[in-house]
């Protein structure tokens, strides 16, 4: 095994645990956290946060490299500007994650935890997905 595979498989696990111990891949969890006018569970607020804090660490750390730990070419965004789609597909990702408590990476641990939601909404991304694509194809033929 190589140093890029262990360091992929050991960040995947810590984040699958992360998600697990912090809630994050309960649906009806996210979905009381986001339910500002009713029974409101401010911990995942908490989690947010942190998760934030240690992204405001990771960046500071790396500025101005050029390369991560492992001698990979660091790739970070160079659009800074936002735009309408940007800004739609932000809505539609909110208004998703707050229909089905899912987002993206706590799906695919529900999905790996057995959790027949997470099957759903994960055939439903998948599909987005596809469909994302041939609309981009369409549009770059245009």
């Amino acid at each position: 095994m190589n140093k890029h595979f262990i360091s992929a498989f050991i960040s995947g696990l810590v984040f699958g645990l992360g998600l697990l111990v912090s809630g994050m891949a309960n649906p009806d969890k996210v979905l009381s956290f986001l339910d500002l006018a009713g029974a409101w569970d401010p911990s995942l607020a908490l989690v947010m946060a942190g998760a934030i804090a240690v992204g405001l660490v990771a960046f500071a750390a790396i500025k101005g490299r050029t390369h991560s730990l492992l001698g990979e070419p660091l790739r970070l965004p160079a659009k800074k500007d936002l735009d309408l789609r940007l800004i739609m597909g932000s809505l539609g990702f909110g208004v998703g994650w707050g229909l089905a408590g899912f987002c993206p990476g706590p799906a695919l641990v529900a999905l790996g935890a057995g959790a027949p939601k997470a099957a759903v909404f994960v055939a439903a991304m998948l599909a987005g997905m596809a469909i994302y694509e041939l609309l981009e194809k369409t549009r770059a033929r245009a």
